[in-house]
């Protein structure tokens, strides 16, 4: 005959174990549902920014237009573009920052990504690759020439 005390131990585990159930599957279909609804919060939030952002960017483009002012045109900085144009120029960085007005060490670490130019020096790149071979070399001839 089986142990009166043993059986009443698993006869309450097994209790134990069915109500626990049941309140933990309650609580499976709750998070399920809370998740499905932050995932569509998450879709709907998206899709509200985007048409944020797209309806920011109308009025400013259409004030300027107005006003007679031209929009300030954005250069892109690429550091593998620089590069390319100072090797296709065929000037070294210290001739490059010279025409520049920065330091060889400078365009070193814009070519590597180290650092970013700020506006003034963008604005400078852009003039530099409007010039042709010629044209540089004419430019860095008059630098030596006032140095």
């Amino acid at each position: 005959m089986p142990n009166i005390a043993s059986v009443l131990k698993e006869e309450i585990a097994r209790l134990a174990r069915k109500e626990v159930r049941g309140e933990v599957e309650g609580l499976k279909k709750a998070s399920a549902q809370y998740r499905a609804d932050l995932s569509s919060l998450k879709k709907r939030m998206t899709t509200l920014e985007k048409q944020v952002a797209r309806l920011a960017g109308r009025p400013a483009a259409k004030g300027a237009e107005a006003a007679g002012e031209e929009a300030p045109t954005r250069t892109r900085f690429s550091a593998k573009g620089l590069a390319t144009h100072r090797s296709r120029l065929g000037l070294t960085a210290a001739d490059m920052g010279a025409l520049l007005g920065v330091s060889a060490q400078t365009v070193y670490n814009w070519e590597a990504g180290k650092a970013k130019p700020r506006k003034q020096q963008l604005a400078a790149i852009a003039n530099l690759r409007t010039l042709g071979k010629r044209k540089v070399k004419a430019e860095l001839e008059k630098l030596r020439a006032q140095a």
